[in-house]
């Protein structure tokens, strides 16, 4: 039983780390917003 509480915790770590990364991500992380243009050939706009 021990062994079983050992691996949960080990899990529990592992998630808590991998989750604690994601929020510095989303906290730290700012994407700057930029123009994005793409042409179009007119065939695909005649269909």
């Amino acid at each position: 039983m021990p062994s079983l509480f050992r691996f949960l915790i080990v899990l529990a770590l592992i998630a808590g780390v991998i989750f604690g990364g994601m929020l510095a991500l989303v906290a730290f992380i700012h994407p700057e917003p930029r123009e994005i243009s793409q042409t179009i050939a007119p065939q695909r706009l005649n269909k």
